[in-house]
């Protein structure tokens, strides 16, 4: 718990800067009209996956980071035989791909647990920024099907395409996370100089030739994921500090790093990494039509979305958005991972839910390549919990104020409004009046329980309405941690 904790923290800090900015900015509209649609209907699906795992989850320590030479706590160099010894410790970390070897890989079982709980989407981590590609690269051999991988022979070792088909085939669209710095590429971390942060370690503007190739191999990268993998329906990019900057805004952000830091220690530079992202978008739509595209914490026509990391936002937002969520121990695996409770996981989904966001919930496989029982165990919450009120969730609008005391509201296309009560902790039952302060029910409305057929009394009571709650449904509640009460009127 500790560690997640403490990764929390890391997650908080390094969002706070972006969430500042980005949520004040006006939000920049996709005008694909193919791309409006499947904004669109993502935004009603409403509850989704993301697995972090690589080599890196045999050490269980976060991903990709400690082989960044950024002074973190969160991340520091303890395993492998001399963590001392930077360039050794990246040597070993690399080698990790040699003993990869999740032999009890079974996506479909992750694909049907992810659907019995509810999930509509999977996003998966193709390739995080140390540069491993969890996907059948034919620009790469720093990838999960070369022949010095363990895995190499097994025959699901082509992990993307076998988790996108086990998804889909369950009926869940397909997502695929892609990081923009890798730091195992020569044309990104050369060779020639020591890494000195998370950013190419060279000018990109005085060596073009150079990083042109490095920004070929990456388009060279995602089109193959998008040619060769079926029906992929996000582009998830990840490393903003790949993209294109003028010199006023690199001028600008180290004043502002200067003026926040303490002793003027700036954590990483900003240097204009042109990734090119309006040639790649316009590439990837001819080869995926109305593909959603995440460019994330890059203001500008590319982040089709928004997607607050670890947090949720204390109001609804005025564009599509999408908290990003540890489940338990951190985005990597983490041995004997303590992960939240069905109540906390529902809570979470509801409290999004009813601010129009959407959840994107970590799970970390092990390097066997199954998920932990915790993570089962919460999913299967969710499960039981969406068979009753999963009309309360998915395709739902957001109504002002969201959430007063222990009531969030959702309303749906047709008018009918969802007062979704959220159990105290201390509570054991639902409780015998529900009050409501700033919504009433039009009069004649009938209210229900879902899970219930039972037409409950109400009364107005000031703005709002109190409804009343028989000895027999406090009884035989229809489920646990959060109880929909639906108002309807009659036509």
């Amino acid at each position: 718990m500790k560690r997640l904790k403490i990764l929390i923290l890391f997650t908080l800090f390094a969002c706070t800067t972006f969430a500042q900015h980005s949520e004040e900015e006006k939000y920049v509209h996709e005008t694909d009209s193919l791309a409006l649609l499947q904004i669109k209907a993502w935004q009603g699906l409403k509850f989704g996956l993301l697995m972090h795992w690589g080599p890196y989850s045999q050490w269980g320590i976060v991903e990709s980071w400690s082989i960044c030479p950024e002074e973190y706590g969160w991340c520091e160099r303890k395993m492998g035989k001399n963590p001392g010894n930077y360039f050794a410790y990246k040597a070993e970390y690399e080698n990790l791909k040699a003993t990869f070897n999740p032999v009890r890989f079974n996506p479909e079982q992750w694909a049907l647990a992810a659907k019995n709980a509810g999930m509509r989407y999977v996003v998966f981590t193709t390739k995080h920024h140390d540069g491993f590609s969890m996907f059948d690269s034919k620009l790469t051999d720093y990838k999960i099907t070369d022949s010095s991988c363990a895995f190499a022979n097994h025959p699901k070792k082509n992990i993307t395409l076998e988790i996108f088909n086990a998804f889909r085939n369950q009926g869940l669209w397909t997502g695929a996370y892609f990081s923009k710095p890798d730091w195992h590429h020569p044309n990104y971390w050369d060779s020639m100089y020591p890494p000195r942060d998370r950013n190419v370690n060279y000018e990109p503007e005085s060596n073009p030739e150079k990083w042109n190739k490095y920004v070929d191999f990456t388009h060279g990268q995602i089109f193959e994921l998008l040619k060769d993998y079926g029906k992929v329906n996000i582009l998830w990019l990840d490393g903003g500090w790949v993209s294109k900057k003028s010199k006023i805004e690199i001028e600008s952000w180290y004043d502002e790093q200067f003026k926040e830091s303490k002793n003027g220690y700036v954590f990483h530079r900003n240097i204009n990494q042109d990734i090119r992202m309006d040639e790649l978008v316009a590439k990837a739509r001819v080869m995926q039509p109305g593909l959603i595209v995440v460019d994330r914490a890059v203001y500008g026509k590319n982040q089709n979305y928004l997607t607050p990391e670890n947090r949720v936002p204390a109001k609804e937002l005025p564009y599509p958005w999408e908290s990003c969520i540890i489940s338990g121990g951190g985005w990597a695996h983490t041995p004997n991972a303590k992960y939240m409770s069905g109540r906390e996981g529902i809570h979470l989904l509801v409290n999004i839910v009813s601010k129009g966001g959407n959840l994107l919930l970590n799970i970390a496989p092990t390097p066997e390549g199954e998920w932990q029982q915790g993570a089962y165990q919460l999913l299967e919450a969710y499960g039981e919990w969406m068979k009753v009120n999963e009309s309360a969730i998915y395709n739902t609008n957001t109504l002002a104020p969201y959430k007063e005391n222990q009531v969030c509201f959702t309303q749906d296309s047709i008018g009918r409004t969802n007062f979704i009560y959220l159990q105290d902790k201390n509570e054991t039952s639902i409780p015998s009046q529900i009050r409501i302060e700033s919504h009433c029910p039009k009069s004649g409305s009938t209210v229900t329980l879902l899970g219930s057929s039972q037409k409950l009394k109400w009364k107005k009571n000031g703005n709002g309405c109190i409804i009343y709650i028989p000895n027999s449904l406090k009884n035989k509640m229809p489920c646990k941690y959060a109880w929909v009460f639906r108002a309807e009127a009659i036509k």
